[in-house]
């Protein structure tokens, strides 16, 4: 990609998601010798990008795949440095974060019913687990007895298809309690994923997959989105919000109901309650009303008004 032999392209970007790289990194630095990219160089492209329409969040994004494809690069001896650490990428614009409302939540899960991943829309919107852990869900780490699900690993998508990753930091492997409808929401699709598996017979790839394909491969997140989520959406008349804004709707509702912050952060697999605090502030006007509203109903107990 940046690198006029062929060799040291391909080994410079063995981490990097091919469309990047493609789209907007070959045109302009393709023919820059790798041993000779510096940061004039990626300074220069960003600033192109951005002149172009780009978003500063796909440039950023751009800027961290040149940056793991740098560190792979520096790995196998191909360059001394990493040079993207040494330019300032534009930083990622905030997206506002879209939930749905109660009732919004319900008329979602009255719309998953007999779905084939309705168990999965179901744990999204319940337990905030992000779209690759629950790909990467196993029936092993389930345990519908007990009511918990434990979070081990995470689908990524590389250059050579998907990948069982470690999930996101060490708080994302994390024990996940289950609410009934989740549990029962599982019951109901392991016994439509037995009689799923006998029809196909030899056929089934037997990963312990808790939501595979139709032949028991990982599932592809994309194709999930496309074909079964934004159709799912558009069917039930709801907003179009993103897969991820389930986690959010999740963490949301939990707040509201007076769920503590520190076990909401824990659910969500966050590494501080810091994290849960930024992204749902929006909350704490809602739960301060009731605090004050409980501390009034103390104090006047005590004062036996």
């Amino acid at each position: 990609m940046v690198a006029g032999d062929k060799a040291q392209c391909q080994a410079a970007y063995l981490a990097a998601p091919g469309e990047y790289i493609r789209l907007h990194a070959i045109p302009a630095i393709g023919n820059v010798p790798l041993i000779k990219l510096n940061a004039q160089h990626l300074q220069a492209l960003y600033t192109q990008k951005l002149d172009e329409g780009l978003s500063p969040t796909t440039v950023h994004h751009l800027h961290a795949v040149l940056h793991r494809a740098l560190n792979a690069a520096m790995r196998l001896g191909l360059v001394q440095r990493n040079v993207t650490e040494l330019v300032d990428a534009p930083r990622m614009a905030r997206r506002e974060i879209e939930t749905f409302s109660p009732d919004e939540a319900r008329r979602f899960l009255a719309a998953v019913k007999r779905e084939r991943f309705e168990a999965l829309y179901v744990l999204a919107l319940s337990t905030g687990m992000r779209q690759g852990e629950l790909l990467a869900l196993r029936w092993r780490d389930v345990d519908l007895e007990a009511s918990t699900l434990r979070v081990t690993a995470t689908l990524q998508y590389t250059p050579d298809g998907y990948v069982f990753a470690e999930p996101k930091t060490s708080y994302s492997r994390r024990l996940v309690a289950l609410s009934p409808i989740a549990v029962d929401a599982l019951r109901q699709h392991k016994a439509r994923q037995e009689e799923e598996r006998a029809r196909i017979g030899s056929a089934w790839r037997d990963l312990d997959l808790v939501f595979p394909n139709t032949v028991g491969k990982p599932m592809d997140g994309i194709h999930l989105l496309q074909r079964e989520y934004l159709p799912l959406l558009e069917r039930a008349g709801l907003r179009r919000i993103r897969f991820h804004d389930l986690r959010h709707t999740a963490a949301t509702l939990l707040l509201a109901s007076g769920v503590h912050l520190k076990v909401v952060s824990e659910m969500l697999g966050h590494a501080d309650v810091v994290i849960t605090l930024k992204l749902y502030s929006h909350v704490l006007p809602h739960m301060q009303r009731d605090a004050a509203a409980a501390m009034e109903a103390t104090l006047r107990g005590d004062m036996g008004d």
